[in-house]
Formats: C-alpha cells, sequence, structure tokens
C-alpha cells in the first residue's frame, strides 16, 4: 500500500490572522486530525512576502484517507471555515497525491 499525503495551503491577510490560524492549528486541529487515521502532519510557512502555509498530513493508504474523508474532514473543514472563512481575507487550496517513492541521503530509495 502507497502512503498518501494530503496538503492543505492556506493565505492569509495579515500577521495577526496566521498567528490565529496557527495556534488553531496547534491547539488541537492537527491533533483531531491525527486522531482521524492521518500518520503525521507537519505545518510548513512558505517563504514571504506572503502569509502562506502548507499543512501536510500523511495517511497510511487511500483507504485511511477516505474513511477520514467520509467520518472525520466534514466536521473539522465545517469548524475550520466557521472560525477562517474566505471573508476574513483567507484563501484554501487542498491537494493529494500519493507517495511513489521516498529518498533520503544520497540515492537511496525507500518504499
Amino acid at each position: 500500500m502507497s502512503e498518501l499525503v494530503y496538503t492543505v495551503t492556506a493565505t492569509l491577510p495579515d500577521a495577526d490572522t496566521a498567528a490565529e490560524w496557527l495556534a488553531w492549528l496547534r491547539g488541537g486541529h492537527v491533533a483531531d486530525v491525527l486522531a482521524g487515521g492521518a500518520a503525521a502532519a507537519a505545518i510548513i510557512a512558505l517563504d514571504p512576502p506572503a502569509l502562506t502555509y502548507e499543512v501536510r498530513y500523511r495517511f497510511p493508504s487511500r483507504e485511511a484517507f477516505d474513511r477520514y474523508e467520509r467520518e472525520v474532514a466534514p466536521r473539522l473543514r465545517a469548524e475550520g471555515l466557521k472560525r477562517f472563512p474566505p471573508e476574513r481575507g483567507i484563501s484554501y487550496r487542498r491537494s493529494v497525491g500519493t507517495v511513489l517513492e521516498e529518498f533520503q541521503g544520497v540515492g537511496r530509495a525507500e518504499k
């Protein structure tokens, strides 16, 4: 089974909103996604000038991600959109991809 990476990219309008959003992620949202089936998560601050962040979740399989999408994601997304709606100047993008290969060190592939 191949791992799956689910990425949520958010661009925030100002530093105060970004700090609030990051506090919300760290204060429980990421833990909820992990409890919902993700095996790992990382929050990445993309280089300026925009206040753009990626949250990358790794799921052990497509099945685990599909279960998360059905059973957990609707509630978490509704909560997030209630607190951080587009009307506050926040834009979101989601992507999903399968890990084909991973490389560590010099030229060693792991599956």
